[in-house]
């Protein structure tokens, strides 16, 4: 079988402008021609086996960057985007897409940019009555997703603030704990802590410099937005300068996105990422364990193994999502080739939306896409009560998984036949960009494929795709 060449231009652009290195510099520590380097920046030439070995001797690189990275999700989310109707008589062949993806990635960031402004143009034109007089319409990017499109870019790993917890949580180890020395590090600030029996959750007043926490919440949860406290006051400067580098479009993105960092830092504190790693290893990722050992709730743990992508400490590449009753995606990231939908919900067939169904279990899946990539998806509800008689109770349901080449290090999938085609259910990304064609939970037509609808023959489906 013929060896697929690896074409990675725009990464070794990225490695090399990291590394603050000339292309005749580089060139030199590679061992390569100036000529051949700029054509393998140029995707004229594919990476060889020697520049390879190269990056990892010379550099100490993690090849595995060099055939990740933001291709297949740009990839992902132009097909979406082309198949918007809009574009349905301009539809590109997936061969232009992953061309423009792996050449070009800065044309194709630009070209979804302007078809999520288009999105939410349409979107506001559509309630134009009731937009019409107010002062505070603008035609600006959704905050909310364009934070969500960078930790979605950044891999759901921001190195700098991720190091910063770790050595926070280190120190907190010798100081007797993560949630005593997180109040200690509070009170070194100024700051008490007390618990009150009501809402907010959280609410820091910084006259009195008083953090109160609600007595409700559970204590995963208090630890948690203690941390969220410390990383706004004692790494705001670190959160600061990432988000400099960020360069959000309005100030709403911006704080949005530092509330985001601080989440990361609480996460990645309660869970450092050495002795995560090392534990999620020991124990095959049992979520159960991985909770109670780091004093996590399941939600936490999931979210936290879809970080683990340290450049030469990676853990498995995972995806991670919630979905609300509705079936809205509210929480995505995948490390993997799955990419979510940005727009609508998930694939109806998938098992995250039987998971409500069956409260308090792990429901395990074997899938496969339409690109014949077979994954493990495992999913559970997680509900979040109100801490008293009457409150409203939110339901969720999250799902973790990864290609199915990492299942044995999941003890979930033990026993699972992974052998047999049948054991495999076919699941998509999106109906509009789907191509399977006998799906019976299709809610709209593919709009790559052309349709065929005779008025005496109905199954499951009023048309069949061609």
């Amino acid at each position: 079988m013929a060896t697929q060449k690896l074409y990675a231009g725009a990464k070794l652009r990225e490695i090399r402008t990291r590394l603050e290195l000339t292309q005749k510099e580089f060139a030199q520590k590679l061992g390569v021609s100036l000529p051949y380097l700029n054509q393998m920046e140029n995707n004229n030439r594919p990476v060889s086996t020697t520049v390879v070995l190269a990056l990892a001797q010379e550099f100490g690189l993690d090849v595995t960057e060099l055939s990740t990275g933001d291709s297949e999700r740009l990839v992902s989310d132009m097909r979406e985007a082309m198949a918007d109707p809009v574009l349905a008589e301009n539809t590109a062949p997936l061969a232009d897409l992953r061309l423009t993806a792996s050449n070009a990635p800065a044309l194709a960031r630009a070209f979804l940019e302007l078809h999520r402004a288009y999105r939410q143009t349409h979107e506001r034109l559509a309630s134009l009555d009731e937009a019409l007089g107010r002062e505070d319409v603008q035609m600006q990017p959704s905050p909310w997703d364009e934070v969500r499109d960078f930790f979605h870019y950044c891999d759901n790993y921001i190195d700098a603030v991720d190091h910063a917890a770790e050595n926070f949580a280190n120190r907190a180890v010798a100081e007797g704990g993560i949630r005593p020395a997180t109040i200690r590090a509070l009170s070194a600030k100024g700051i008490s802590v007390e618990f009150a029996d009501k809402d907010p959750l959280r609410h820091y007043d910084p006259e009195t410099r008083t953090l109160y926490l609600s007595s409700r919440a559970v204590s995963e949860t208090q630890t948690f937005q203690m941390l969220l406290q410390v990383a706004l006051l004692q790494a705001d400067k670190l959160l600061e300068a990432t988000l400099d580098l960020a360069r959000f479009q309005t100030d709403a993105a911006r704080a949005i996105a530092k509330i985001g960092l601080a989440n990361y830092f609480a996460g990645a504190a309660m869970m450092p990422y050495g002795k995560f790693l090392q534990a999620a290893r020991d124990t095959r990722h049992d979520l159960e364990v991985l909770a109670n050992r780091f004093g996590a709730s399941i939600e936490q743990v999931a979210h936290r193994l879809s970080t683990m992508q340290r450049p030469g400490a990676k853990g498995i590449p995972f995806f991670f999502v919630r979905v609300d009753q509705a079936g809205t995606i509210t929480k995505r990231h995948s490390a993997t080739r799955l990419q979510f939908a940005r727009f609508g919900g998930a694939c109806p067939l998938w098992n995250v939306h039987q998971a409500f169904e069956t409260p308090g279990r792990f429901l395990r899946q074997l899938a496969e896409t339409p690109d014949g990539v077979r994954y493990f998806s495992l999913a559970r509800d997680v509900s979040k009560t109100g801490g008293h008689y009457g409150a409203p109770v939110r339901r969720y349901a999250i799902a973790l998984g990864c290609e199915i080449r990492h299942a044995d290090a999941l003890i979930y999938a033990d026993h699972m036949d992974i052998s047999t085609t049948e054991a495999f259910e076919p699941i998509g990304i999106s109906c509009r960009i789907c191509e399977r064609t006998h799906c019976h939970q299709r809610s709209v037509p593919p709009l790559e494929r052309r349709l065929n609808i005779d008025e005496n023959q109905r199954g499951v489906l009023p048309y069949e795709v061609g």
